[in-house]
């Protein structure tokens, strides 16, 4: 052993023992340990739950690294009253009966809320969990209709900050109307997902006395559609909406581009997912796609995000800037909700009336949240805080300049 430098003069053993006990223990008689620092207070429980392996990755994990950027961001300045969150991550790799395992694993576990879910499907079968142990559960990114009327609204825990399907499909459809585009071919998967997004947007065409003139159906994971586009380009269809998670949506494209058939590619936010993006390469150009967030530093607060993001994950680039941003401003809401909490002893109903009742409003990336939620409304984003996003060289932008113009200004709910 090497002694320390101000121990190590050349002297009797007995000497260089009592030297070592001097320097490491700063006095002869310093032999007991010093106490144990006293234990800080209790972490507080999230759960977090979502595909963050497996086909639907591509934007489970930007949404887990939205919520884990203001977690930290939220602790580094105290947490809640002192105590810091700790998230209890659960990985449901988009598969219904993993995800309702998961989401049972979670309540036994104690936590006191749950942000969660990606995959409509996914969040159907494990919404009871949440909604008998009294848990409330914040969806910020699966966006089938039902999810929040599953449930009266005054009993439900369920809230969401991601733009439901019934109010997409209706912006979708009534910019295809806009643009002359009235021969809508519908092509939807047979997940949760797809089945509500279809019956959405026959609803919304419905609204403007049409129907689609093909509807095609397909399991996820189909890598051929030839037959059915080819279907679909028969019927004289000018337009495809799709509704599907990812992959499925480059076989559309790709397959469109295959028939030398061109016609506009239009859909909600999974037409803005790498799958389709990189999987669809120059197929999936000049695509339309709704989006409450596209990663342009617009204001002070999304380039703060998008800097703050960039940093923590050595990032150039955010593979579903949506799910990120609606992650992130998930978290932050739940923890102003907590700040409503009377008492600073929350549990599931005093969480769940103090989500209804946000005071501070929470000036957020994707949105200023005024009242965000209420006991008969469990969804916080609007049809006026939606964008039309176009895939331009492998990233989308806005569609419309006024839209861009638009986005200087935060919008809040009506």
């Amino acid at each position: 052993m090497t002694l320390p430098a101000a121990c190590s003069l050349a002297r009797p053993r007995r000497m260089l023992v009592v030297a070592f006990v001097l320097c490491a223990c700063g006095s002869v008689g310093a032999q007991a340990p010093a106490p144990a620092p006293a234990p800080g207070p209790a972490p507080l429980r999230i759960g977090l739950i979502g595909p963050f392996t497996g086909p639907s990755a591509d934007f489970g994990m930007p949404m887990q690294n939205g919520v884990r950027l203001a977690v930290d961001e939220i602790n580094a300045v105290g947490g809640y009253l002192g105590r810091p969150l700790e998230l209890v991550i659960k990985d449901d790799t988009a598969k219904p009966d993993v995800g309702r395992k998961l989401s049972e694993e979670l309540m036994a576990e104690k936590v006191l809320a749950t942000i969660g879910f990606c995959n409509t499907g996914v969040a159907q079968v494990s919404l009871e969990v949440f909604q008998t142990a009294k848990v409330p559960l914040i969806i910020p990114c699966a966006t089938g209709t039902p999810l929040t009327a599953q449930y009266p609204g005054p009993q439900s825990y369920i809230f969401r900050t991601s733009a439901k399907d019934g109010i997409q499909a209706p912006f979708v459809v009534a910019d295809i109307v806009k643009r002359g585009w009235t021969k809508v071919a519908v092509f939807a998967d047979t997940t949760g997902y797809g089945e509500a997004g279809l019956k959405d947007v026959e609803a919304a065409l419905a609204t403007h006395n049409l129907k689609p003139v093909h509807v095609a159906r397909f399991p996820t994971g189909v890598k051929d559609l030839g037959a059915e586009l080819k279907a679909a380009k028969d019927s004289g269809a000018n337009v495809i909406v799709g509704y599907t998670v990812g992959p499925e949506n480059a076989v559309i494209a790709k397959g469109r581009k295959g028939l030398k058939w061109d016609v506009p590619f239009v859909g909600p936010w999974t037409l803005s997912f790498p799958f389709f993006i990189d999987g669809a390469k120059d197929a999936a150009e000049g695509a339309l796609v709704v989006q409450t967030f596209i990663a342009e530093p617009s204001n002070e607060r999304r380039a703060a995000f998008l800097a703050n993001y960039a940093r923590k994950y050595k990032a150039t680039k955010i593979s579903v800037p949506v799910a990120a941003a609606q992650g992130y401003d998930t978290a932050y809401l739940l923890m102003h909700a907590l700040f409503g909490v009377r008492g600073g002893q929350p549990d599931g109903p005093a969480l769940k009336a103090a989500l209804e009742n946000i005071q501070r409003n929470y000036y957020g990336v994707v949105a200023t949240y005024e009242k965000p939620f209420s006991a008969a409304d469990k969804d916080a984003v609007t049809a006026n805080m939606l964008y039309l996003g176009q895939v331009k060289n492998g990233s989308v932008t806005f569609a419309y300049p006024e839209d861009a113009k638009r986005n200087l200004f935060v919008q809040r709910k009506q």
